[in-house]
């Protein structure tokens, strides 16, 4: 049986700060990639973008694995339901519902798509934009929680580990047999795969106590398997398996987030305040704004992309290897700038996040 509360203290913002850079990085890098420009003329392009996307991939898992250890708590098991909802509503619902409007108009505007009852109503149900598909993902987890609070409450922790081995076989071990030709397993087999063994993952590695020396081998293993894998499978079998192991439930990938997260709850928030004030204001920072930002980076990253800023800003524009991480780090910049001011204003707060 898993002990009530975490005796960890869980460095929320640090995770969060790190885990929101990184999905800029990763949407910065990712803007063109395609096994053409593995090419001279491209190479630069290719390798820019097959860097940042491998280092930037463990993001969304650092954000669920987050989730799973802050609501998964087996002394949360007994709040009610109408509580917890409500409190994942006065998060989420008026931001998501405020961001859609203002992506379905971006979609028209700028994009020239027409809006018509068809396309709104798709893009109601899968979400009107790529970075969406997270939100929806959020409330799936949230439909779970009450169930897997109390499933934790008694779990013995033997049984679930082997939860989690049966998880990583199916989602990150039996998709290897594809590389090998034309195998597969009758996917009945496995049936617990997908985001809900990170959410787990999370809970459990509260209570996991891992070596650093290990824990850097593990992030740093499972990064340059991104980057080296994926150059030699695009080389040798082709675009096809060109998102093979950037994929979150790759192994290396699994390997990377589990290690990383590990070692982000090593750091202690109260030592972070006290050695590096004026950083950890910047985290609270980041953290406070981590869904606004999520929601509004995209508008952000296409505006930097497309020159509306006054200026172009693009992974061809210059140096690939700087124009990525600059795209990122304004993106971030801007979007607080935006973001900030607008959240002082107290109705607007609760419409951006």
């Amino acid at each position: 049986m898993y002990p009530e509360k975490w005796d960890r203290v869980i460095p929320v913002d640090l995770i969060r700060a790190v885990a929101i850079v990184l999905v800029l990085l990763l949407h910065a890098s990712t803007e063109l990639y395609s096994v053409e420009l593995m090419s001279p003329k491209g190479v630069e392009i290719w390798w820019a973008s097959n860097v940042y996307d491998s280092i930037a991939r463990v993001c969304i898992p650092l954000f669920v694995m987050l989730a799973g250890a802050l609501l998964l708590q087996p002394c949360k098991a007994d709040e009610p339901l109408r509580r917890f909802y409500r409190k994942r509503w006065d998060r989420l619902g008026l931001p998501v519902i405020f961001w859609s409007i203002i992506y379905f108009a971006w979609t028209a505007l700028v994009d020239g798509k027409a809006l018509t009852l068809q396309s709104v109503v798709q893009g109601i149900l899968t979400g009107p934009y790529y970075q969406f598909w997270f939100i929806y993902l959020l409330i799936g987890l949230y439909l779970l929680t009450p169930i897997l609070r109390v499933a934790l409450k008694y779990a013995n922790r033997h049984v679930l580990k082997y939860m989690l081995m049966v998880w990583f076989v199916g989602t990150a071990v039996l998709p290897l047999l594809t590389l090998l030709g034309s195998y597969y397993l009758n996917a009945n087999v496995f049936i617990f795969t997908g985001w809900l063994g990170y959410y787990i993952l999370g809970a459990y590695l509260m209570q996991v106590e891992i070596k650093r020396s290990v824990l850097y081998a593990g992030l740093i293993g499972g990064l340059l398997w991104a980057i080296a894998g994926s150059y030699i499978i695009v080389a040798t079998l082709g675009e096809r398996f060109s998102q093979f192991f950037y994929d979150g439930f790759s192994v290396n990938i699994i390997v990377a987030s589990a290690s990383l997260f590990l070692l982000l709850l090593q750091v202690s928030p109260q030592q972070l305040q006290i050695k590096y004030p004026r950083g950890n204001r910047v985290l609270r920072t980041i953290s406070a704004n981590t869904l606004p930002i999520f929601l509004f980076h995209v508008i952000v990253l296409e505006s930097l992309q497309r020159g509306f800023l006054g200026f172009t800003l693009s992974i061809t524009s210059i140096n690939s290897f700087i124009a990525i991480p600059l795209s990122a780090a304004l993106t971030l910049l801007i979007g607080l700038a935006v973001i900030v001011p607008l959240k002082r204003i107290p109705y607007v707060k609760r419409l951006i996040g």
